[in-house]
């Protein structure tokens, strides 16, 4: 590994967006701006392309909002249409994969 930060990464910003509000859904955009390392107008273009695109779905819970991550949804370039979003989370974040199947067993 390099010792200064690499200039590009595998995945994108709207991936990183992606995984912040998937981690938490009540998350302020200027903390998912902090944490992908790009400007606060960066995230709100970027969450407007994923809720116009179906992704996501943004929900006023009082003074914020709350993100629900659509991740039954194919990915959109065709070499990995075949996946899904919930496949991606689970690549970077699986924690989440884990906590929402265990959260869907206990309500079942």
């Amino acid at each position: 590994m390099p010792d200064r930060p690499s200039e590009w990464t595998f995945l994108t910003n709207h991936a990183h967006v992606l995984f912040c509000v998937a981690q938490d859904p009540e998350i302020r955009l200027r903390d998912v701006a902090e944490a992908v390392g790009i400007t606060e107008r960066a995230v709100q273009r970027i969450v407007t392309e994923l809720e116009e695109s179906g992704y996501i779905t943004r929900q006023r819970s009082g003074r914020r909002n709350l993100y629900i991550v659509h991740r039954n949804l194919p990915l959109r370039h065709r070499i990995e249409s075949h996946r899904q979003v919930n496949d991606l989370i689970g690549l970077i974040v699986p924690e989440l994969i884990s906590r929402a199947s265990s959260s869907s067993q206990a309500s079942s």
